[in-house]
């Protein structure tokens, strides 16, 4: 916690950095960015939840907040006085030219006292103490945020949902939520332990899933990306990775790496898409809110060519193992349904991609082109595929 609060990034993109404290001359407050955020979409969320991610209910019916606006106010007060440090920047000069220094965007923030609120802040059932030294007050708001029971649910949730299953059931939040609170040992917030209570639950694994419509999730855009490039040996020639931004929907992936347009990340959580058998069943279906017409033609216009040729001239997918089957279509289909949907392609997909390709049958006069183009196609039906797209 204190490194993501701490993290230069961070501290511009959610007003921490040059955050001051209040001056009663001039009015002014301490930013309140990071205090909401820190608890709306990293920790605890909006409302009160039970261990197993349903919400609280107070004796009217109604949902409990699980802050108030006094809590962001008092929180606040915390993350005040923090900036770049820029104790370590030594520019360089190239061809006569000083480039500045980049070395604080890999620093913590650092804290300057006399800019940090000396104000006792009272929030979430704490009460840090007037004239507390900044560090140990985030110390004891972080511990304050970890230890809150919401914690468990809202986070495990959200990593199923990113892992495994958009709609998982009380039951597998409840489970990921007790591994959150005690790894077996004890000890709280082990990732390892929730990671593997995520993955290694009988409702992740087992195959009661693959024949119910609303399991699994849409694969992300980027994700699919990254699983071609991983499983076929894509390569930097010149070293350099240079992929470029994906962001636009119509002519890419209508997603990239560290640019969601606000903070609350390229979907919500909650997404349910309109007018749909999923909104009737009310299920939810975050990644859906990044599909249009338009993303879905970007999306294959976008991977048809970089599967067959890369990314310009400098990011080459290798395909050894797959080009060494291109004679045998089923051969290839099948080694194609292994590693990108774990043999989960139905048989008639199978069918309807093998039929495609053996219309363009390879021999041993096939150049090296026509050998290409084969593995090219095969990868890109798969990858176009519903039973690819959705992951179960």
């Amino acid at each position: 916690g204190e490194d993501v609060t701490l993290n230069a990034a961070m501290g511009y993109w959610l007003n921490t950095k040059g955050n001051q404290k209040e001056n009663t001359a001039t009015g002014r407050q301490p930013d309140e960015n990071y205090s909401r955020e820190v608890m709306q979409l990293m920790t605890i969320g909006l409302v009160e939840l039970n261990p197993d991610g349903t919400e609280k209910l107070d004796g009217a019916g109604a949902k409990v907040d699980s802050y108030t606006q006094s809590d962001v106010s008092n929180l606040a007060r915390v993350f005040t006085g923090y900036d770049f440090n820029q104790s370590q920047n030594q520019p360089t000069v190239v061809d006569g030219r000083t480039i500045p220094s980049t070395t604080f965007a890999r620093l913590p923030m650092a804290l300057t006292e006399s800019r940090h609120s000396t104000l006792a802040a009272t929030f979430l059932g704490t009460t840090i103490p007037a004239n507390t030294p900044g560090p140990t007050a985030l110390r004891i708001a972080l511990d304050t945020l970890f230890n809150h029971p919401n914690v468990g649910p809202f986070f495990g949730k959200q990593m199923i949902q990113r892992l495994v299953t958009s709609n998982p059931s009380p039951a597998y939040v409840a489970r990921v939520s007790a591994a959150f609170n005690n790894n077996g040992s004890g000890v709280r917030g082990d990732l390892g332990a929730v990671f593997a209570a995520i993955l290694l639950d009988d409702e992740a694994r087992g195959p009661q899933g693959l024949t119910q419509p609303a399991w699994g999730k849409l694969r992300e855009p980027m994700v699919r990306f990254a699983q071609w490039a991983r499983t076929f040996g894509l390569v930097s020639l010149a070293d350099t990775w240079k992929i470029g931004d994906l962001s636009n929907p119509a002519t890419q992936l209508g997603q990239s790496p560290l640019r969601s347009a606000s903070v609350f990340n390229f979907f919500r959580p909650g997404y349910v898409p309109p007018s749909t058998a999923l909104a009737a069943s009310k299920s939810v279906a975050p990644e859906f809110q990044i599909v249009t017409e338009s993303s879905v033609g970007g999306y294959l216009n976008y991977m048809q060519n970089a599967i067959r040729n890369g990314l310009g001239s400098d990011l080459q997918p290798a395909y050894t193992a797959e080009l060494a089957l291109v004679a045998d279509a089923a051969a290839l289909v099948a080694r194609l349904n292994l590693l990108l949907c774990a043999n989960q392609l139905s048989a008639a997909t199978v069918a309807a991609i093998v039929a495609a390709l053996n219309a363009t049958p390879i021999t041993a006069a096939s150049n090296d082109s026509a050998r290409r183009n084969r593995v090219a196609a095969a990868v890109l039906m798969v990858m176009a595929s519903a039973e690819y797209l959705v992951q179960k």
